[in-house]
């Protein structure tokens, strides 16, 4: 396939001011991250892919490597919250991290295994690795949360619990629709679990962990945190067009 570069907007490159990181539309920390990364989310939200995979006209090999790619993204993301439980300041975020990354690790990649060998999808066709997106976000996430304060790391894991959601619950209500007129349909059954009630109190809970890692930072952190969290998104934006929009690596 040609590639294709995603369409990202210039504006996301735009620096965010001082005064910019202060303000916000509410007194949390996480909402000005959210709000500082508006672009990229609106970005996110007009992919051709995801348009097509709520709208179950995504042809099957790219929701294969869709999977194949979230299924070793996932490999990755579990290490990055381990480490992030590790340097966790107290009993319950470690918990709360440790658990997700156990969640990761297990029950959502032995769903994704299922997908690739139960049959519905196109046969592999060659030997899996890491795309450069996937290969680029798990080695930043993970180096992030190996050498940065628990604070900066927790912000840089945030996005893919809180895009992933916002995405999903969209993705559920096409997929819901796709399912009323053709209860067969290969994949749509597999993105109506995307709303999952559980996944939002993860989400939740995130949050509530980044915001009082933010509260007990330093304003220099805090900055890093917003670039952690930035960064990140960024990442959540290639990766979700380059199932439909691969990148080749160059030849070796």
């Amino acid at each position: 396939m040609a590639t294709t570069q995603p369409a990202y907007s210039s504006a996301e490159n735009t620096s965010v001011s001082n005064t910019a990181l202060i303000e916000s539309t509410s007194g949390r920390f996480t909402d000005r991250l959210w709000d500082e990364t508006k672009v990229l989310r609106e970005s996110i939200d007009s992919l051709e892919f995801l348009r097509r995979l709520g709208d179950g006209t995504l042809p099957l090999d790219a929701f294969r490597t869709y999977i194949e790619q979230d299924k070793l993204y996932l490999e990755g993301y579990s290490q990055a919250l381990s480490l992030v439980a590790a340097h966790a300041p107290n009993p319950q975020a470690a918990g709360f991290w440790s658990n997700s990354a156990s969640t990761a690790a297990t029950v959502e990649s032995s769903l994704h295994d299922g997908l690739l060998t139960g049959g519905i999808l196109p046969a592999e066709t060659s030997r899996l690795e890491h795309s450069q997106a996937c290969l680029g976000y798990v080695s930043y996430l993970i180096a992030t949360a190996a050498t940065s304060p628990y604070a900066v790391s927790a912000a840089a894991v945030l996005p893919c619990f809180w895009i992933y959601a916002e995405v999903g619950r969209d993705l559920a209500a096409s997929a819901r629709e796709v399912l009323d007129a053709d209860p067969t349909h290969p994949y749509a059954q597999w993105v109506s679990t995307y709303d999952a009630p559980e996944f939002h109190e993860s989400v939740a809970k995130a949050r509530d962990l980044v915001d009082a890692a933010a509260d007990a930072s330093t304003e220099a952190d805090r900055e890093a945190m917003s670039e952690a969290f930035r960064i990140a998104s960024r990442f959540e934006l290639m990766f979700w067009d380059s199932a439909l929009h691969p990148q080749p690596w160059p030849a070796s």
